[in-house]
């Protein structure tokens, strides 16, 4: 399997990042559950991940690609550094109008999901995953794997533990495999599906 190649996401990258982390996660029980339409997620999924990366993510360095043979983006990664997960209201305000954007009348779905998740997030300094994922077609290539080791490599260089949550129950052995351990579960109301928290200690 050849190389593959990971770099830090540049703003002509915001796009096609936004577009492989929809595609990646369109069938994801919290993206089912927040737009149990399919047409309606399929438009929202795209607005949402590249306001996400424009507004929040990328500001903070946070983002990096894995490109295609051809060059083109195959998967991304949205991490946050220590002490930067959580949303500055400047960074709200920007994102509020992309946000309404996605959701439409789903907005407060939406909110209640950042809400219960934000009361669960550890307050220990930590390198935040807030997504990663691989377009479809792409997948089985080694894109995720070198997407995890690339910013683990530098969580180990600093000596900073990482933090996930995986919206699958399937996921959890793929994140134990770079040595993330669940602390717990956090359940969404109203309906709404159950993350795994995770925490890895540096290596």
């Amino acid at each position: 399997m050849a190389a593959v190649t990971v770099r830090p996401a540049t703003r002509s990258d915001v796009a096609a990042a936004g577009d492989v982390l929809a595609a990646a996660f369109e069938d994801d029980p919290v993206m089912e559950w927040m737009w149990p339409d399919i047409g309606s997620r399929r438009a929202g999924l795209p607005r949402l991940f590249e306001t996400l990366i424009r507004h929040h993510h990328f500001p903070l360095g946070g983002v990096e690609v894995a490109l295609a043979p051809d060059g083109s983006v195959a998967g991304a990664t949205m991490w946050d550094p220590p002490g930067r997960w959580r949303q500055s209201a400047l960074s709200q305000l920007r994102a509020l109008p992309g946000l309404i954007r996605a959701f439409g009348n789903r907005i407060m779905v939406g909110a209640e999901f950042a809400g219960t998740v934000e009361k669960a997030h550890p307050e220990e300094p930590h390198w935040y995953l807030s997504t990663i994922g691989t377009d479809p077609s792409a997948r089985g290539a080694g894109h995720g794997k070198a997407l995890m080791n690339s910013r683990l490599a530098r969580c180990d260089a600093e000596h900073a533990p990482a933090y996930l949550e995986s919206s699958k129950e399937s996921n959890v052995p793929y994140y134990e495999r770079f040595g993330f351990e669940v602390t717990g579960e956090i359940v969404i109301p109203n309906g709404g599906p159950t993350l795994w928290a995770m925490w890895r200690a540096p290596r």
